[in-house]
């Protein structure tokens, strides 16, 4: 497996040990299982979108910053109990698209409406750039890249939209993910391209 370079990302890319390792240790005892938590996290991500399908942002951003949350802990859980599998990281990946998806669709729907034709087309490009940034990790996997930087990967794309629906800046949020996602994503392509080039050199 090719290991990418490290470059710039806003936030790391896992909560530090001593936050989680109290939470997993309470999780552990509720015999709460790592494809549990997951579920219920799309689970509160689908209510944020809900929420934000009628136009109550306060609530729906609270609800996916929660919600979301629990993606730091689905990981540390199942490799504390040992419970770190194939098929937990296919489900762990799939449903984070999943959450990830459900708001801004649920802004399309609730712009759509409301006849806001640019908000609708920048959630929708949000949507894609969003997509390929998981894509363009995913492929790479695929030909032994490991990528895991990006100036806006799934953490910082959802303390954005959150922290906007909390503080009703929804649009500027719109803005900011359909340009960075897609960037990122261009990025990514990059890195790839730079890493399977050096490693064909050698």
């Amino acid at each position: 497996m090719i290991q990418s370079n490290p470059m710039f990302s806003l936030l790391p890319r896992s909560a530090p040990k001593r936050l989680t390792d109290p939470l997993v240790r309470v999780l552990v005892a509720l015999h709460v299982t790592p494809n549990q938590l997951t579920t219920l996290g799309v689970l509160g991500n689908l209510g944020a979108a809900v929420l934000a399908g009628h136009g109550d942002f306060l609530a729906a951003g609270l609800v996916l910053l929660a919600a979301s949350s629990l993606d730091f802990l689905d990981g540390a859980l199942a490799r504390a109990t040992n419970r770190a599998t194939p098929f937990g990281s296919v489900y762990d990946a799939v449903l984070d698209r999943v959450s990830e998806t459900a708001v801004l669709v649920a802004l399309i729907v609730l712009f759509s409406g409301r006849d806001d034709r640019p908000e609708v087309i920048l959630a929708a490009l949000a949507i894609v750039g969003s997509m390929l940034v998981s894509y363009v990790r995913a492929r790479a996997e695929v030909i032994g890249v490991n990528l895991r930087e990006g100036l806006l990967t799934r953490a910082e794309r959802v303390v954005i939209l959150g922290l906007a629906l909390i503080i009703d800046q929804v649009t500027i949020a719109l803005w900011i993910l359909a340009i960075a996602a897609n960037l990122t994503a261009a990025q990514r392509l990059f890195l790839v391209w730079r890493q399977s080039g050096t490693e064909a050199k050698r």
